[in-house]
């Protein structure tokens, strides 16, 4: 066997393979702890002894012992590698995780469904009420800035934002009454949701 194996007899390798690749296996395995680690060193170990098969001396026993010393060398590159991988990937900021477009697209369908239930709500108001609304709560402009922006007086402002809150309050009371006795709930929730927010919503003070 040994002859044959310094000659490069093919058939003389199968045999080899044949008798000793589940123990170089078994041997690359016990020293990795690792299958597929275990696959690779044993296909590298009877590549390298095909390459260095003219080292193999004619005398002697078993060619097992020179199969897993070499197998035992790849192990041993095999650790090496996995440790700087280790090291490496431990440098390494976190991977983001793969983006789900799902809720944001249900985020924007459901921004979408708000801003139409505030327009229904708006829409209840009077131009004047809307827009000392939109100022004062939207803007954030205090009484002061809000009268000087609209050129009326700071009473004109407060009262027309009470009348605007007021409305607002009731329009989400009487959504939620016909809601409850609709057979479909839903379909004012929307409306009445935004405008008692709308009507909740503080207002800055005026500016001293």
């Amino acid at each position: 066997m040994r002859h044959r194996v310094r000659e490069g007899n093919r058939a003389a390798f199968a045999q080899l393979y044949e008798e000793f690749a589940r123990a170089v296996y078994n041997h690359a395995l016990r020293l990795t702890g690792d299958w597929s680690s275990a696959e690779e060193i044993m296909s590298e170990t009877f590549l390298t002894a095909w390459r260095t098969r003219a080292r193999v001396r004619e005398d002697g026993g078993s060619l097992l012992p020179w199969l897993l010393g070499i197998a035992t060398h790849k192990a041993d590159n095999a650790r090496r590698a996995r440790r700087r991988r280790q090291l490496f990937l431990a440098r390494q900021p976190r991977p983001r995780a793969e983006e789900d477009f799902a809720p944001r697209t249900a985020a924007r369908i459901d921004d979408a469904r708000r801003l139409r239930a505030v327009q229904a709500a708006l829409g209840r108001l009077r131009r004047q009420e809307r827009e000392v609304l939109a100022l004062c709560v939207w803007s954030g402009l205090d009484y002061q800035q809000t009268a000087e922006a609209l050129d009326i007086p700071v009473g004109t402002v407060r009262s027309r934002l009470s009348r605007a809150r007021k409305k607002l309050a009731r329009l989400a009371a009487e959504a939620q009454d016909a809601a409850q006795e609709t057979s479909e709930p839903h379909a004012a929730r929307g409306e009445m949701t935004s405008a008692a927010a709308l009507a909740a919503l503080p207002v800055r003070e005026e500016l001293t």
